[in-house]
């Protein structure tokens, strides 16, 4: 695993609630799709899975209307679906764990538990690379040689979602957050158009193999703290 240690101050879990609810939202239809459809058996209580639609903006209105009403109030919070490999040697379908979430400015948001969360992906994808590290965010697609720019910063991936996901999660109240990411391009494999991650039936299946350790994440935080 690639490591890279946080910055910021940890976010604060909700209080431990054995029935409380968790929200997977992402952007893309076909990332919903992969994520609805993945195994739910072991999930600790309701679980939403919110298709936000692309870009920071819509993730922020779609995830403070989302927590906005009772039923969601208190909800974890992962952000989830493809994202851009920033690292050499990354490969599609290779998955993210992220440490802490940047936004466009480089503000941090530090995400909870993630050594139980990467162990989790780790026994859900045997065989697969898990990597550590941070998620920034972006307002487009990143291409070319802004991929070595992002890299310098240190963080490992990027996408336009995660990080106005959680910051606008945390800023309704506190609660646990993580973000879990499937590479669908890298520098050696560029996408060419969004569109054909239709054809990338490997990251849809990681994706959906994904469920049961963001589930085993959620179960966790119940557990007390070492």
């Amino acid at each position: 695993m690639a490591g890279a240690g946080p910055a910021g101050p940890p976010a604060a879990p909700a209080p431990p609630d054995a029935t409380a609810p968790l929200l997977i939202a992402c952007a893309l239809g076909i990332e919903r799709l992969a994520l609805r459809g993945g195994d739910h058996s072991g999930a600790r209580g309701p679980v939403t899975v919110l298709r936000t639609r692309m870009g920071p903006v819509n993730a922020e209105r779609a995830v403070r209307a989302a927590l906005t009403g009772d039923a969601l109030r208190h909800a974890a919070v992962v952000a989830s679906g493809f994202c851009a490999g920033l690292a050499p040697g990354m490969h599609p379908g290779d998955v993210v764990v992220a440490g802490e979430t940047r936004g466009g400015d480089g503000s941090p948001v530090v995400c909870t538990d993630t050594g139980r969360l990467a162990d989790a992906v780790a026994r859900a994808l045997p065989g697969h690379r898990v990597h550590r590290g941070p998620l920034t965010g972006s307002d487009h697609v990143v291409r070319g040689p802004e991929r070595a720019e992002l890299l310098a910063t240190g963080a490992i991936a990027a996408d336009m979602e995660s990080a106005a996901t959680l910051r606008t999660a945390l800023a309704a109240g506190p609660r646990a957050v993580a973000a879990v990411r499937v590479v669908v391009d890298a520098p050696e494999h560029e996408l060419v158009r969004i569109g054909t991650v239709r054809g990338g039936i490997s990251a849809f299946r990681v994706l959906r193999a994904v469920l049961p350790a963001l589930h085993e994440w959620h179960r966790s935080l119940l557990l007390p703290r070492r």
